[in-house]
């Protein structure tokens, strides 16, 4: 072994050797039992960024555990580039408008940027870290082979009556110009005004509080609370709305706040979701004071193609100079907002094409609670998503680039024509319909349908596209009829991601889509923010593996429990190429002893070898309880404390007189000792620092060892001879664990690493060597105890005698 550790230069060719070997592949004939990952396909963006390096190192110690321990793991590689996130990406680095070209152009410039430029450097990015997916299960969310799914789907729901159009208010985004989802909708706190107008009743006043004037136009009531004895009198009567003089009913209503504004409210079509449900419920007229562009349409009168801002303005002004604006009072409060784009959501009136799930909230918590969370609360931010949901799913959207709806519809009638499942996928813009006659009117002339399906509708199906794949094979009934082990994500998206997928997967398959959920935590800055460009508090992980290794960055990202946030440590970076330096020497001074030795075990251990390896069985049994809970920080910890504590500063120390010095059966229960143990140790960190323990494998291990790669090699197996739960950290009995003898053992052990100690503090009181020759004086219980391993106590101190008496180090 060189003397330095070249992390760049190894990193590079252990993925080389990875991928010409196919350490990571999944075996479609093999017989082991399946471990399967719901991989997050990430939006293909350029790069992988921090969040992606921290939430996905996180989801491989997993994968790579579990391999260890026998399972065929299938961990697919899949890359979301569909729908609005696509468009807005490739708009921005080809500098181009999708509203300006036609829209056959555009797709073809999106896939081609997307197969020749992003995703080449993209899955580049994930080996570079590790990443130990079989890139040859791979899928995009707009290949043949992921339309044909969505769109079968949206087919299938819509045959079950799950699917429907239906004209109605959608949330619209004014600046993405298309129909947005519940879902994908955000509170942001504004600064906004209260704005008292006056109405007119018989020629009174009758003060109405709002956020948007801009809205007068498209009035078409007012409500009050049932029991506010302040407008009982109105109630029949009508208000006369100010500037437009129209007038409109004066209604009750339960869901009018008498504490809010004035405690009455003018209802538009559409400000908010409540004017919507009022239009419902009260059977009102719908009137549309702004159009897809955010200006104002001709029902706004003089104030027509203003935009929202310019019209509220000079709606603003005009009050004030006929007087009927009371007063305005500054506020801050919460508006809807599209997450995309941070723009407050309009309600529109159109045709949309919504799923139909309301129906099944009480059925959606029970879901929830049958999924295994880590960590468990999680499970309340998927509870509170499912008891506020007010709407169907919208699933349709006004872009140019996405997996289209595999309809037609008849010019004469509206019916709908859906696509023959055989023919999938298609697009109804260049495709013709399954029918020649419109089967309710005979119509021959059919109109395709435009929208695209929100890409939420295709990445909540990325268990079946994963399955689908392995169609024919040996695998794919098992595959079919089960669900996933493990879906990993981040918190952020189990309001989009989560639940959807559990809402698809039980309406087409009545079975939840995994077994755990396995939810990760915030990568933020340094000082705790979150990291974005506006900020300028990007910390990008390619240039933390080039100044660090893939290792370090990787050992950083396991410093955290599962869905704890991590301000970015760069010290515990710093931290993980310590280790790496450390490990490598370490390995170089066993390795160096191990000459002519052939692997066997000696027929009789030493006492002190015996012990070393009983605890370190204690941490072989510790981690492997921690991963199976997906622990992963806390198997990291314990290696690295076990590694740095007992191994280096004190078994190495402990036996290497005996190395150096003795033959026979000594010595080799000393190398067999060394042998083993840091051939243990490179098995539980291997999960977390993958290139380091592999090159240290290949370079001795593999000649002994006969298997091609550390990380398909067999997990640690814990010995029958365990320390007590308790001690181990597991206050509940686990099947993993088979307990054995309590605790002498250990303290005979930890008895000579306290004496050791404390020769140890006598010689630098003392500023001498810690080789400086001594006379030590130990208790009888001490002697007594120490037994057989007195020998191995002077060779570590030096000792030129050890005698009974109370402590004493002299100096000779």
């Amino acid at each position: 072994m060189s003397e330095q550790y070249n992390a760049q230069e190894v990193e590079e060719r252990i993925r080389s050797f990875w991928d010409k070997e196919k350490i990571y592949k999944f075996d479609s004939k093999s017989k082991k039992k399946v471990f399967s990952i719901d991989t997050p396909p990430p939006t293909v963006s350029g790069k992988m960024h921090m969040g992606h390096a921290f939430a996905n190192s996180q989801q491989d110690f997993i994968a790579r555990y579990k391999r260890m321990r026998g399972f065929n793991v299938l961990q697919p590689f899949g890359t979301d580039d569909n729908g609005l996130p696509t468009k807005l990406l490739i708009e921005s680095l080809k500098k181009v408008d999708s509203a300006k070209m036609p829209r056959k152009n555009f797709v073809k410039l999106v896939l081609e940027t997307l197969e020749k430029e992003l995703r080449p450097q993209y899955i580049k990015d994930w080996k570079r870290l590790g990443i130990s997916c079989d890139f040859d299960v791979f899928y995009t969310t707009i290949n043949n082979h992921c339309q044909r799914i969505s769109q079968k789907s949206f087919i299938d729901l819509y045959k079950n009556g799950r699917q429907y159009r239906k004209e109605a208010a959608a949330m619209y985004c004014p600046k993405c110009q298309t129909a947005i989802s519940q879902v994908e909708c955000e509170d942001k706190e504004k600064q906004s005004f209260f704005n008292d107008v006056v109405f007119k009743v018989d020629n009174k006043d009758l003060v109405i509080a709002t956020t948007r004037p801009e809205l007068l136009p498209a009035c078409v009531a007012v409500f009050y609370h049932p029991e506010d004895k302040r407008y009982k009198k109105l109630k029949g009567k009508k208000a006369k709305v100010p500037l437009f003089d129209f007038e409109v009913p004066i209604l009750e209503d339960e869901k009018a706040d008498p504490e809010k504004g004035t405690g009455i409210v003018m209802c538009c079509t559409f400000g908010d979701s409540t004017d919507a449900e009022w239009q419902k419920a009260h059977n009102l007229p719908i009137k549309e004071a702004i159009d897809k562009k955010g200006n104002m349409t001709e029902i706004a009168g003089e104030y027509k193609d203003m935009s929202i801002e310019d019209a509220r303005e000079k709606i603003i002004k005009d009050l004030k100079e006929k007087k009927l604006l009371v007063k305005q009072e500054p506020i801050t409060h919460l508006v809807n907002v599209h997450e995309r784009c941070g723009t407050a959501i309009e309600f529109i009136h159109s045709k949309q094409w919504f799923v139909k799930y309301l129906d099944l909230r009480d059925k959606m918590l029970k879901w929830g609670k049958e999924l295994n969370w880590f960590p468990p609360h999680m499970r309340s931010r998927y509870n509170n998503w499912v008891k506020g949901l007010q709407w169907d799913w919208c699933i349709s959207r006004q872009l140019p680039y996405g997996i289209p709806f595999p309809v037609w519809y008849c010019s004469e009638c509206d019916e709908v024509i859906i696509a023959d499942e055989k023919n999938l996928p298609v697009d109804p813009i260049e495709d013709k319909p399954p029918v020649k006659k419109c089967p309710k009117c005979g119509c021959e002339k059919f109109i395709p349908e435009k929208d695209i399906i929100n890409t939420w509708a295709t990445s909540s199906l990325t268990p079946t596209i994963v399955k689908e794949l392995f169609k024919g094979t040996k695998v794919y009934d098992y595959l079919v009829k089960n669900p996933m082990d493990l879906r990993p994500q981040g918190p952020d998206i189990i309001t989009f991601w989560l639940f959807n997928t559990v809402v698809k997967s039980q309406l087409h398959f009545n079975m939840n889509p995994w077994k755990d959920c396995f939810i990760n935590g915030w990568m933020l800055d340094s000082k705790g923010k979150k990291m974005s460009k506006s900020k300028g508090n990007i910390i990008e992980p390619q240039e933390m593996i080039k100044k660090y290794s893939a290792d370090a960055l990787r050992f950083m990202s396991a410093s955290s429990k599962l869905g704890e946030d991590l301000p970015f440590p760069e010290k515990d970076v710093i931290t993980g190429k310590k280790f790496i330096t450390k490990l490598w020497n370490a390995s170089r001074f066993v390795f160096m002893n191990l000459k002519g030795y052939d692997g066997k075990k000696a027929r009789k251990l030493e006492k002190i070898d015996e012990l070393f390896l009983k605890k370190l069985n204690n941490l072989v049994g510790l981690c492997t309880e921690s991963f199976e809970g997906y622990g992963f920080s806390r198997s990291k910890l314990e290696t690295e404390k076990f590694f740095w504590h007992m191994f280096c500063d004190n078994y190495l120390e402990i036996v290497k007189k005996r190395i150096y010095n003795e033959t026979g059966e000594r010595k080799l229960s000393a190398q067999y000792t060394l042998y083993k143990s840091l051939l243990v140790i490179l098995k539980l960190i291997a999960p977390i620092m993958p290139f380091v323990t592999e090159e240290i494998y290949q370079m001795y291990y593999k000649k002994f060892e006969k298997i091609k790669s550390i990380h398909i090699c067999e997990w640690p197996k814990i010995e029958d001879c365990m320390e007590s739960y308790e001690n181990l950290g597991f206050p509940n009995k686990s099947p993993l664990l088979k307990e054995g003898h309590p605790t002498l053992d250990s303290e005979k052990f930890d008895l000579f690493l306290d004496i050791l100690s404390r020769v140890r503090q006598a010689k630098s009181d003392a500023k001498k060597s810690m080789k400086a020759e001594i006379k030590l004086s130990l208790p009888s219980k001490d002697l007594d105890k120490l037994g057989e391993m007195i020998k191995d106590l002077k060779d570590v101190v030096n000792a030129k005698e050890i005698k009974e008496g109370k402590f004493r180090v002299e100096f000779v």
